[in-house]
């Protein structure tokens, strides 16, 4: 409680005991039984009222976050130049008041959602874009009070700044802004850019007016319900030709992966296929070898032959014919006990 405060209270408490004071005389007065010095009580109590009442009206404290202009009736200018600072302050009792403006920040709100602005019902702000097309902005202003202009704040604008001033600035530059756009840039690449000039825009016309922006909200941006449905068919057209180029991509890794595992497996029958002619080459190498020491053992050796031809020989043989220019006669040692030779051959009979 301020010391203003507290003077009001005792001044009001003052004139109610003035009152009573002035009813109880009267009441004894008219019963024949006076109060000795009863005027003279009332006059000193109205008095003091009078005093308290005076010091209340002349008392002032302004809060830290407000600013106080003070109405004058023996100014010239029917104004104090100099807004009271935060604390006790000092006016001339029934020739000055105060009127007291915020320096703190406050927001104005502009939203489809009935409960979310200022204005009940739906307050967002109607724009049309460079190509024609129709969207619907919610948005938010930050703002404050200057508080070394809150004397021509209160001429121009009084408390009406908010309404007047703040809510019809904020809607024409986004209104302006928006129409430089397409819209399909206003939600998408341009949106920073967009909220960047309408921040630009609304600081330097509330600055004019005495008010200070601290910050601008670009909330919402609804488009109309025919955009909407073809942005959604767009976006599905989108979805679906690229769900159609992932299964391209899928059937060239898949096509890829087949040729890679082709030509693995070409690879490998080329190194088999190498790998069985070296092995031939090498096994052809080894008989030409085996067949030159051959060679060089018959030549050495000319029986050797005749030695591995007759050790292959089955051992059943009895008999072997020959053709008659064979070079060779190989006498069996067991077929010579049972082979006889006639000692001359029979004369045949004359006849």
């Amino acid at each position: 409680m301020s010391i203003a405060t507290l003077v009001g209270g005792l001044a009001t408490l003052a004139w109610i005991a003035a009152i009573a004071v002035a009813v109880v005389v009267v009441l004894r007065a008219s019963r024949g039984r006076p109060i000795k010095a009863g005027g003279t009580i009332i006059v000193v109590v109205i008095i003091g009222a009078i005093l308290l009442t005076s010091i209340s009206s002349g008392l002032v404290f302004i809060a830290p976050q407000e600013r106080g202009v003070v109405i004058s009736a023996v100014s010239p200018k029917g104004y104090r130049e100099t807004a009271l600072e935060p604390g006790l302050r000092w006016i001339i009792p029934f020739a000055e008041s105060v009127v007291r403006y915020p320096i703190s920040k406050q927001t104005y709100t502009m939203s489809i959602a009935s409960s979310e602005g200022q204005i009940q019902g739906d307050d967002s702000i109607a724009a049309r874009t460079a190509d024609g097309q129709q969207v619907y902005v919610d948005a938010s202003v930050i703002f404050s009070v200057n508080p070394s202009q809150v004397i021509q704040v209160h001429i121009t604008w009084q408390d009406r700044y908010a309404n007047d001033l703040v809510r019809a600035q904020a809607r024409g530059a986004i209104r302006d802004v928006i129409s430089q756009y397409r819209v399909e840039e206003v939600n998408t690449t341009k949106r920073t850019e967009i909220t960047n000039l309408i921040t630009q825009s609304l600081a330097e016309a509330l600055a004019q007016n005495g008010l200070i922006l601290d910050d601008f909200v670009l909330r919402n941006i609804t488009f109309s319900p025919e955009y909407a449905a073809s942005v959604e068919q767009k976006q599905i057209a989108e979805q679906q030709a690229q769900q159609a180029k992932f299964v391209v991509e899928q059937k060239k890794q898949e096509a890829e992966q087949a040729r890679q595992t082709a030509q693995g497996l070409a690879d490998a029958a080329v190194i088999k296929a190498k790998g069985d002619a070296d092995a031939r080459i090498i096994q052809a190498k080894a008989e030409a070898e085996a067949l030159r020491q051959i060679a060089a053992a018959l030549k050495e050796n000319p029986d050797l032959l005749t030695y591995q031809y007759i050790t292959k020989l089955s051992p059943n043989i009895q008999a072997m014919l020959l053709p008659s220019n064979a070079p060779f006669l190989f006498p069996l040692p067991e077929m010579q006990s049972q082979i006889t030779v006639p000692e001359s051959l029979p004369t045949p009979a004359t006849p």
